[in-house]
């Protein structure tokens, strides 16, 4: 079996999602995984949604130490039964800039900063508000009317601690680019360091 097959099967099988393969001068196969996420139930009634909003939110779980742990004795198992080479494998979970790749990713991060690259330039859709050249946006991922993706952001200079806003100074305008997952080369969550935290990073574990 390919490498991405054996992969996504073993990890799947133990309960978890995998986020991205990477292979690393050295030998080092690097694997990221990720906890299942489920969509929110949507509530069917205004009453059902009330007793939903009273109930507080469970806590985000994230990746363990030891779920890396587990998953690595297991890939050690399924990857030399089917001979797949490499010299170091290390399992962890997803950093600050975790990349964002199926439909399920995009729903779970919605309302997140992200930073996504096209596949071409941005070109005509410019419209003149940006370089038509561009292919790199940082902005709020936000669902369309249509059902679709796009991101908002402002080019408003970052207010540095203890500047004066004058009040007669005009906000700069949002800006939205509507984007399909095909027309996407990359997309990740921003690496936005909050002292609240995104959670742990969890762990790592080396085979």
């Amino acid at each position: 079996m390919a490498l991405q097959q054996i992969v996504e099967q073993t990890v799947a099988g133990l309960g978890y999602d995998l986020v991205e393969i990477e292979r690393s001068a050295g030998g080092l196969l690097r694997i990221t995984i990720d906890l299942p996420w489920q969509a929110p139930a949507q509530a069917a009634a205004p009453d059902a949604a009330a007793a939903a909003a009273s109930v507080p939110a469970a806590p985000e779980q994230f990746v363990t130490v030891e779920d890396c742990e587990k998953v690595t004795r297991q890939l050690q198992f399924a990857l030399e039964v089917d001979g797949v080479e490499y010299k170091r494998l290390e399992v962890s979970s997803p950093g600050i800039d975790r990349p964002l790749r199926h439909e399920q990713d995009f729903q779970r991060f919605a309302g997140e900063v992200i930073d996504i690259t096209l596949k071409a330039p941005i070109g005509e859709a410019a419209a003149g508000q940006v370089s038509a050249n561009r292919k790199k946006f940082r902005g709020t991922l936000e669902r369309t009317e249509a059902g679709g993706w796009q991101i908002v952001w402002s080019d408003e200079p970052p207010t540095k601690p203890g500047q004066k806003i004058s009040k007669k100074r005009v906000p700069a305008p949002l800006q939205a680019l509507g984007f399909t997952l095909d027309e996407l080369r990359d997309a990740r969550l921003a690496p936005i360091v909050d002292f609240k935290g995104r959670g742990p990073k969890g762990g790592a574990a080396e085979g």
